[in-house]
C-alpha cells in the first residue's frame, strides 16, 4: 500500500511538472502543429482535453526517460484509475470468454422476453483502452437501449501483435454466440459494435462470422468512426483533418504499425503512400478510390495523390495490410454481401471519416441496409465524451442516442 502511494505522489508530482514545463516551452511541443476547424462545437473543450491528453504523453515520457515505467505504460495507468462502482439499475460481473477478459452488463429491469446482446470492442488504436476507458459507454448502451452489453477485454499492442486482438474479439463473441441461453439473451438479436480500432476489430469479426452455419446470424454491425484500411492515408479527409484532435494522421498510421508489427519503422513510407506496390494498390482501387467518396466532402481542400511504388523491403514488412482481417474494407464482395444490417457513424473532423464512407458505399453496393449517421461537428473519439462531466460535447450524446 506505502509503495502504491508513493508511486501515485511521484506521478501526481511528475504530471505537475511536466505540465508545468510544457506551458511555460520548457518542453517541445509547438500546438501550432494542430489545428480546431471553425465547425467543431465548443472549441475551447476539445483545446483543453487535446493539452491534457499531451501534458499526459510528456510526462509519460519523462518517466520513461529516467527508467521508472514507459510512456505506453504510464498512459495505460491513468486510464485504469477510473472506477464507478455499483450502478442501480444494472448488473456488473467480469469474467472471462477463452481467457478473454470481458465485462457483463444486463439490466435489473424484467423482460418480458429475451435480451438483445451486444459484443462492444472498445477503441484505443489497438494500443490503448481497456474496459474501464469504456465503462461509462457500456453502461449507458446496456440501460438505454435496454441489452445485455458484453465489454472485451482484449490484447493491445505492442506487445501483442497483430491478429491477437482479432483473434481474442472473435473468440469471445463465439463463446458468448455458444453459450446465448446462460445470459437470457436472444440468438437472432445479436449486435457487434466498435469505436475506433474497435470498429475496425467489429467489421472484421462480423466478416469472419458472416457465413458460419453453426452460429446464430448476426443481427447488425455498429462502427463508430471505424478505422478499416491501411493502403492510403492520403483520403480527403486525411488531407483535410490531418492536425485536428484528438487522432492525428501521424497518429493513425503509427497506431496500425504498432498493431501490425509492434513498431513503426516505416511510418514515413506508410504516410507518403509508397509502401505497398503500385499494381496492388490499383487492383483495390475500385473500392479505395477517392472516386467513391461524395464530392461534398472535397470542398475543405483536397489534392489527389500520386502513386507511388515502393521498395521490396518495406513491402514485406507491412503485406498484411491487404488481409481483410486487419482492413476490412478490402474484403471480398462474396463475403461482403451476407454481412448483417449495419450501422456507421462518421465524424466531419476525423482523418478515419472516409473509411467509414467508403464501407458505406461497399455496403450499399452488395445489398446490405445501411442506416449512416454523421455528425457535421464531430470529431474522433466524440462519443466516449458524451458523459465528461465539464468536457462533456452535446454532439456526442446526440451521436450515442442514434447509436442507441
Amino acid at each position: 500500500m506505502a509503495v502504491a502511494y508513493t508511486l501515485l505522489v511521484l506521478f501526481l508530482a511528475v504530471f505537475v511538472a511536466g505540465f508545468i514545463l510544457l506551458v511555460m516551452g520548457a518542453i517541445n511541443f509547438d500546438f501550432s502543429n494542430s489545428e480546431i476547424p471553425p465547425g467543431v462545437n465548443q472549441p475551447v473543450k476539445l483545446r483543453i482535453i487535446h493539452i491534457i491528453l499531451i501534458s499526459r504523453a510528456v510526462v509519460g515520457k519523462i518517466l520513461e526517460n529516467i527508467g521508472i515505467c514507459s510512456q505506453v505504460s504510464f498512459v495505460r495507468y491513468l486510464q485504469g484509475r477510473k472506477t464507478l462502482g455499483a450502478d442501480p439499475k444494472l448488473f456488473i460481473k467480469d469474467l472471462c470468454f477463452e481467457k478473454v477478459p470481458v465485462r457483463i452488463y444486463q439490466p435489473k429491469v424484467p423482460s418480458a422476453s429475451q435480451w438483445r446482446g451486444v459484443m462492444f470492442f472498445h477503441g484505443g488504436g489497438w494500443v490503448f483502452g481497456s474496459l474501464e476507458t469504456h465503462e461509462k459507454l457500456c453502461r449507458s448502451i446496456a440501460r438505454e437501449s435496454e441489452s445485455v452489453v458484453v465489454s472485451v477485454g482484449y490484447r493491445l499492442a505492442p506487445e501483442h501483435k497483430y491478429p491477437a486482438a482479432y483473434e481474442d474479439c472473435l473468440n469471445a463473441t463465439i463463446h458468448f454466440m455458444k453459450n446465448i441461453e446462460h445470459y437470457g439473451v436472444d440468438p437472432a438479436r445479436i449486435i457487434i459494435c466498435g469505436d475506433s480500432a474497435g470498429g475496425n476489430l467489429a467489421a472484421a469479426v462480423s466478416q469472419t462470422l458472416a457465413g458460419r452455419s453453426d452460429l446464430p446470424r448476426l443481427r447488425a454491425q455498429i462502427l463508430i468512426y471505424p478505422g478499416l484500411q491501411a493502403l492510403d492515408f492520403n483520403l480527403p479527409s486525411y488531407q483535410q483533418n490531418q492536425r485536428v484532435p484528438l487522432l492525428f494522421r501521424e497518429c493513425a498510421a503509427f497506431f496500425v504499425l504498432q498493431y501490425l508489427n509492434g513498431d513503426a519503422p516505416n511510418l514515413e513510407e506508410v504516410l507518403e503512400g509508397s509502401h505497398m506496390p503500385i499494381d496492388i494498390k490499383l487492383n483495390y482501387r475500385k473500392w479505395l478510390s477517392p472516386d467513391n467518396i461524395p464530392e461534398k466532402f472535397k470542398v475543405r481542400g483536397y489534392k489527389p495523390h500520386v502513386l507511388l511504388d515502393c521498395t521490396t523491403e518495406v513491402y514485406e514488412t507491412v503485406k498484411r495490410f491487404c488481409e481483410p482481417n486487419l482492413c476490412p474494407l478490402l474484403a471480398e464482395d462474396a463475403i461482403v454481401q451476407q454481412l448483417p444490417e449495419s450501422f456507421i457513424l462518421t465524424c466531419e473532423y476525423d482523418v478515419l471519416r472516409d473509411d467509414g464512407l467508403l464501407y458505406k458505399k461497399r455496403l450499399e453496393d452488395n445489398g446490405v441496409r445501411v442506416t449512416w449517421y454523421h455528425l457535421e461537428d464531430g470529431f474522433h473519439g466524440i462519443i466516449n465524451s458524451f458523459n465528461s462531466d465539464w468536457l462533456s460535447f452535446s454532439s456526442g450524446k446526440r451521436g450515442l442516442d442514434n447509436i442507441v
